[in-house]
């Protein structure tokens, strides 16, 4: 799609930013001395695939003052091609076991969970489809075995999810879960519990969740007016 600056950017930003495009929309718009990935009317739409806490400063500053929404990929499969040459020569393109979900969000939205706070500020989801690419590098075989990943390029959007409101942050709590600990979380929803604990802070951090005592040695939270 013509229009999009796309130099010096990594692949998968840039098949991002023209997955997302729309006509009429403007591309590497500077705003309040910040540079822009897609302005759309009076949106202002950043695309960043990791490190949340790296664009903290901008999101906050911008959403003063604008409507901000972040887009941000969670990679539900990976092809990865392995280019090798010499006795190792050759093209191997397998699937990683690997699998990525939604609630993958909160390992990154750590650092940010008072934005959701803000009625300007929203946040949305895709699942994509990725390919990864490693060239073997015999020089440096303490990482990966000396395999290399040179880039990432999107190979399709699977499923994408807007959050906007509470209610849409809330979704990510089982049914029936009226008090509940980070373990109660963790065992309902089949996830590590380590990612349960970033899950209840930043709910917390929103006020969308409360504190409301200790079980033993964890805490107890409860969405508000539940019985």
């Amino acid at each position: 799609m013509s229009g999009i600056g796309l130099l010096n950017e990594k692949p998968l930003h840039a098949s991002l930013k023209q997955w997302y495009a729309r006509p009429g929309d403007r591309f590497e718009v500077p705003v309040d001395g910040f540079v822009i990935d897609i302005v759309r009317d009076d949106l202002l739409i950043e695309i960043q695939t990791r490190n949340f806490s790296s664009i903290k400063s901008k999101l906050t500053r911008l959403s003063d003052s604008h409507q901000v929404r972040l887009i941000y990929p969670i990679v539900q499969e990976t092809w990865i091609v392995r280019l090798a040459t010499g006795a190792r020569g050759g093209v191997i393109r397998r699937k990683s076991p690997k699998r990525g979900r939604f609630e993958d969000l909160f390992w990154e939205l750590v650092s940010i969970p008072r934005l959701l706070l803000n009625p300007n500020f929203s946040l949305e989801v895709l699942m994509i489809r990725q390919e990864e690419v490693r060239r073997y590098d015999g020089r440096r075989k303490r990482r990966r075995r000396g395999w290399v990943i040179e880039g990432r390029q999107l190979l399709a959007v699977m499923d994408q999810r807007l959050f906007v409101q509470s209610a849409d942050w809330l979704r990510f709590l089982p049914d029936g879960l009226e008090s509940f600990t980070t373990s109660d979380l963790a065992t309902r929803i089949a996830t590590k519990r380590e990612l349960a604990q970033k899950m209840a802070y930043c709910l917390r951090e929103a006020r969308m969740i409360d504190l409301i005592g200790r079980r033993g040695r964890a805490n107890v939270y409860r969405v508000p007016g539940s019985s």
